[in-house]
C-alpha cells in the first residue's frame, strides 16, 4: 500500500499548505482565532450590538481594527451586517447559525484556557527558572 499523495484531513491541509499562500482552511482559522476575531465572536454570542458597543464591549481596539475584523469576519460568513436606512445610519452586528458555531468552539477553548491558566503560570515559570 502505498503512501497518500495528498493529505485530506484538515489538519494535513493546513500543515501542508504553502508559506507563500495560505490555503482557505488555515485563512478562517487565523480569522477565526486572531487576537480581536476571537473576542468579537465571543461577544456577539450574546447579542447583537452595534460597532459603537461591541468597540466598548472589547475594550482597546481601534476602530480601524475592529471594521477590518468584522469585514473579514462578514466574508467568511460567520458575521451579519444589518444596516438599516434611517436617519441616523444605524447598523448591528450578529452571529450567523455558522458564525454561532464558530463563537461556540472559540468560548471553549478561552473557557479551557481561563481554568488551566493556573497550570500555565506554573508551566511558565518553571521553564524560565530551567533557562536562568
Amino acid at each position: 500500500m502505498g503512501v497518500r499523495d495528498t493529505d485530506t484531513t484538515l489538519a494535513g491541509r493546513v500543515r501542508s499548505a504553502d508559506t507563500d499562500t495560505m490555503c482557505p482552511e488555515r485563512l478562517v482559522l487565523e480569522h477565526v482565532t486572531s487576537r480581536w476575531g476571537a473576542l468579537v465572536l465571543i461577544a456577539l454570542l450574546d447579542r447583537s450590538y452595534r460597532f459603537s458597543e461591541l468597540r466598548r464591549e472589547i475594550g482597546t481596539v481601534s476602530e480601524k481594527m475592529l471594521a477590518q475584523t468584522l469585514q473579514t469576519l462578514e466574508r467568511d460568513g460567520l458575521v451579519h451586517r444589518d444596516a438599516k436606512p434611517v436617519i441616523p445610519p444605524r447598523v448591528d452586528y450578529s452571529l450567523t447559525d455558522l458564525g454561532r458555531e464558530a463563537a461556540e468552539q472559540v468560548r471553549a477553548l478561552s473557557l479551557w484556557v481561563a481554568q488551566r491558566m493556573a497550570a500555565v503560570r506554573k508551566a511558565r515559570e518553571e521553564y524560565d527558572a530551567a533557562k536562568a
